[in-house]
């Protein structure tokens, strides 16, 4: 087994080090195996107060929302400090209702507010659930789904979905009931801050936005895609934002557009969705049903229609040697993503079959070790099970209330698998580093959600995102290629005050590590693997007190 999927040679029998937890035994410190780790150097300083909420590659020019990082040098070197009176989150499910006002200490535009998607309560933000989008509430309109097209079979067939210009995210909220993990996406939001309070309240979410260059997701990730009242022009610019909605879209998944009222019924302003309808058209959707201002759209199993299609018949398809599931920094084409003629993608079992089933886009992923994908797909699942139940028992993490989880280096979601499998309730957001092979699309297929990131630049979200951050052997990758220290600078700024991270990773990397994590005001506590005290391999665990 390599490093290629788990933390290095790590023995199977790594939990027995941690079951005895209750005790310092195991522990080591910088002097004489100890408990708790002293740092040697100073800490750090203490961001501006209005920094509070930096997120440092995004930036508005132009009215545009593009991704733009600090140069060389110039990124975060301070903490980024929290709001005033902050208090440990409210434990899901009741936070998916109520947050601490404190927490997110900013007002709701007057529309917004208008409008009933959040309410303030004395010292907390509230949400009923309804809005803008839903008139009716959240569970009506996914009941209405279902009627006007029961194949959707939330749970079952649609397990991953993505909700565009989500709002407050109650969309995703109420999804969650039904087994559906749902991504929601919107912008930099200086005046309502919707993916923060997404996160808060413990909805999977994340900062992004359609401009010029593709999402980093891979393509076929997503069963559904969701788009209420999002204000998107969908056809503009030849419709080149709707083709990267089409690439993300996986082989026979549904896109639901809720239209503004207006665009439909009134005559004069009814233009925008006949274009609409006429470039779903070209893409060969077939729409599948109509009602009120819901339209549902369900894209092709095949190339099959593409290819029958009039050669003058534009968008054309994309060049045979495009990489569709290439997304880091690359610019977005004019042109249909073709279907793998393999069925790859189009072939997942339904849900929850799909979570421990090797799919076949194993097979696409650039690496070595042809024959014997599936079977280190599974020795990555039942290695961190094994981790999962040692962590369960030793450090207790069925207490833990962890709900926003990162693991910044994912691989085949085996870690993500296990918290499943022992019913921590928490979702994780599976990072694929660009170091590494592209194992993206098979977190998708087995009923995940994850991103493409490059560790050496600041991650797209709020600070105090994250419960737990979870880095299995990232440090000694990512270490001949970024500065050690602005990535545990980054950490923190994404992990809640009370929150905790785990690295394993090799003892030149730990013990450097240790260094740092003192500065940062986390208490770090250092862990012999099974192998013993001579062992290359450690885990550290920092926590971030409140």
């Amino acid at each position: 087994m390599t490093n290629d999927f788990f933390v290095g040679e790590f023995d199977d029998e790594v939990i027995d080090s941690v079951v005895e937890s209750g005790s310092d035994e195991g522990l080591e410190s910088d002097e004489n195996g100890g408990g708790l780790v002293k740092g040697k150097i100073g800490k750090f300083r203490v961001c501006d107060e209005s920094m509070r909420d930096y997120i440092p590659c995004l930036d508005e020019k132009g009215g545009i929302l593009e991704r733009r990082c600090p140069p060389k040098g110039k990124g975060l070197d301070c903490l980024v400090p929290w709001p005033k009176g902050y208090k440990l989150r409210i434990p899901w499910p009741k936070s998916r209702n109520e947050i601490w006002l404190s927490n997110v200490p900013r007002t709701p535009s007057k529309d917004k507010a208008g409008n009933k998607w959040v309410k303030r309560k004395r010292d907390k933000y509230i949400f009923p659930g309804d809005g803008i989008q839903f008139a009716q509430g959240a569970n009506q309109y996914l009941d209405q789904i279902s009627k006007m097209v029961p194949e959707i079979a939330f749970g079952q067939q649609t397990r991953v979905a993505m909700d565009i210009n989500c709002g407050i995210a109650s969309f995703g909220a109420y999804l969650m009931d039904r087994n559906v993990s749902t991504l929601s996406i919107a912008t930099k939001d200086v005046h309502n801050n919707q993916i923060q309070f997404a996160l808060e309240r413990g909805v999977p979410a994340m900062l992004a936005t359609f401009t010029t260059h593709r999402l980093f997701y891979p393509s076929q990730a997503f069963d559904m895609i969701h788009c209420s009242r999002c204000s998107i022009n969908w056809t503009c610019y030849d419709g080149i934002l709707l083709l990267e909605v089409n690439r993300m879209l996986r082989a026979g998944g549904y896109f639901i557009w809720a239209a503004e009222p207006v665009q439909r019924h009134e005559e004069n302003l009814s233009a925008p969705f006949k274009e609409m309808e006429d470039l779903a058209q070209r893409l060969c959707w077939d729409l599948l049903k109509e009602e009120g201002d819901i339209s549902i759209w369900r894209k092709p199993l095949n190339n099959s229609c593409y290819l029958s299609r009039a050669p003058a018949v534009q968008p054309s398809l994309c060049d045979a040697g495009d990489d569709p599931d290439n997304v880091w920094n690359v610019n977005l084409e004019k042109c249909i993503t073709q279907l793998p003629e393999n069925g790859y993608g189009s072939n997942v079992t339904a849900w929850p079959a799909r979570l421990h089933s090797p799919p076949d886009r194993l097979f696409s992923i650039k690496m070595d070790a042809e024959l014997s994908r599936r079977d280190i797909y599974r020795a990555e699942s039942r290695f961190w099970y094994d981790i999962i139940k040692g962590y369960i028992g030793a450090f207790r993490w069925g207490t833990l209330n962890l709900r926003n989880v990162l693991d910044m280096r994912a691989v085949y979601g085996g870690f993500a698998a296990a918290l499943h499998d022992f019913n921590i309730d928490c979702w994780v957001m599976n990072v694929v580093p660009v170091s590494g092979p592209n194992t993206l699309p098979v977190l998708y297929d087995r009923g995940f959600i994850g991103v493409m990131h490059d560790w050496c630049e600041p991650f797209d979200t709020y600070p105090r995102t994250y419960d737990l951050l979870h880095a299995a052997a990232l440090f000694s990758v990512e270490r001949n290629r970024c500065n050690v220290t602005n990535i545990m600078l980054e950490m923190d700024r994404i992990l809640r005050p009370g929150g905790r991270v785990y690295i394993r990773d090799t003892t030149p990397v730990i013990e450097e590590l240790i260094e740092i994590a003192p500065a940062l005001g986390w208490v770090p506590f250092k862990y012999d693997s099974s192998e013993g005290p001579h062992s290359n391999w450690k885990l550290l665990i920092g926590e971030k007190r409140l």
